[in-house]
């Protein structure tokens, strides 16, 4: 017998695994689970993909055709035109943008640096200014439209668009910095104490350490706030009284025909373009926001 032999012998004969054969109750298990899943993205998916086809419908197929029935011509771009022209969508979007960026960037500066005061400068009544601006979120935002319009209308500032960020940064203030403190919570104090002691400034410590630390959670707060802002209604149907001064969601409103009748191939691709809009910015943003909810969970 040779040495070959003799070795294949000794050798035990190693068979490979047979694959984990899932029992048919197991199978039947995750049914529900599928069933659910299915139902909930039904219900996302559906409303956005009917308001997309409603707004290639025409009037006659939205008054003669069934809810569910498709456009005739996939093509027909009227309504888009019509909601930008007629419409004024263009001028709707402006205001909105000059609304909403300049009160996020207020509420972003002021509620981080307010953040970083709160929970990482050492002074005396800090937590009690950290209680008020949590009580700042319990006042509702209905009760204090009258008497900020009685201000706005004397102070001569109800004709721009003035109250809308000065409204926006007060009410999405508290939330802010009741959040960035949370974040701020979350990183080392050690990281602070050496820069301390090898001489920067608080000065420094806020824009070289603490800033690109909570950047993440900087990205998360401000989307959230950008989503309250360009989604109003209440407070800018308050503090607008012209047209040239309406935001996109009230300017939606105003998508109405002869004798007030809602057009609505117009109205369905206007709201197309604020929904599918914010929609994109969403996804963009998506894993920024994903790590700025988790940075603050764990305390580091």
């Amino acid at each position: 017998m040779t040495h070959t032999t003799l070795e294949t012998v000794a050798r035990p004969s190693v068979q490979a695994p047979e694959p984990q054969r899932r029992s048919p109750m197991r199978r039947l298990g995750r049914i529900p689970g599928w069933l659910v899943v299915t139902v909930l993205l039904i219900a996302v998916v559906y409303p956005l993909f009917w308001l997309l086809t409603g707004s290639f419908k025409t009037q006659y197929e939205f008054l003669n055709n069934p809810t569910w029935s498709l456009p005739e011509d996939w093509t027909n771009f009227d309504n888009y035109i019509e909601a930008f022209t007629t419409g004024n969508l263009a001028v709707y979007i402006k205001n909105s943008i000059l609304a909403t960026l300049p009160a996020l960037a207020l509420t972003i500066i002021f509620g981080v640096a307010a953040g970083f005061a709160l929970e990482v400068m050492v002074w005396k009544g800090r937590g009690t200014v950290l209680l008020l601006f949590l009580a700042g979120i319990m006042v509702p935002g209905q009760m204090i439209l009258l008497p900020l319009f009685t201000i706005y209308f004397q102070t001569g500032l109800t004709g721009t668009l003035w109250p809308l960020i000065i409204t926006y940064t007060a009410i999405g203030l508290p939330l802010t910095v009741f959040m960035m403190a949370t974040f701020f919570r979350s990183v080392p104090r050690e990281i602070f104490e050496a820069a301390t002691l090898d001489g920067a400034s608080i000065y420094r410590q806020f824009w070289s350490i603490g800033f690109p630390l909570v950047k993440n959670a900087i990205f998360t707060v401000a989307l959230v706030q950008f989503f309250f802002i360009w989604n109003d209604l209440l407070i800018a149907l308050t503090f607008t009284n012209r047209d040239d001064l309406r935001t996109i969601q009230v300017g939606l409103l105003n998508f109405t025909g002869e004798f007030g009748q809602v057009q609505y191939g117009p109205t369905f691709a206007a709201v197309c373009v604020n929904v599918f809009g914010t929609l994109i910015i969403y996804l963009f943003l998506n894993q920024r926001v994903m790590k700025g909810m988790t940075a603050g969970a764990v305390k580091g």
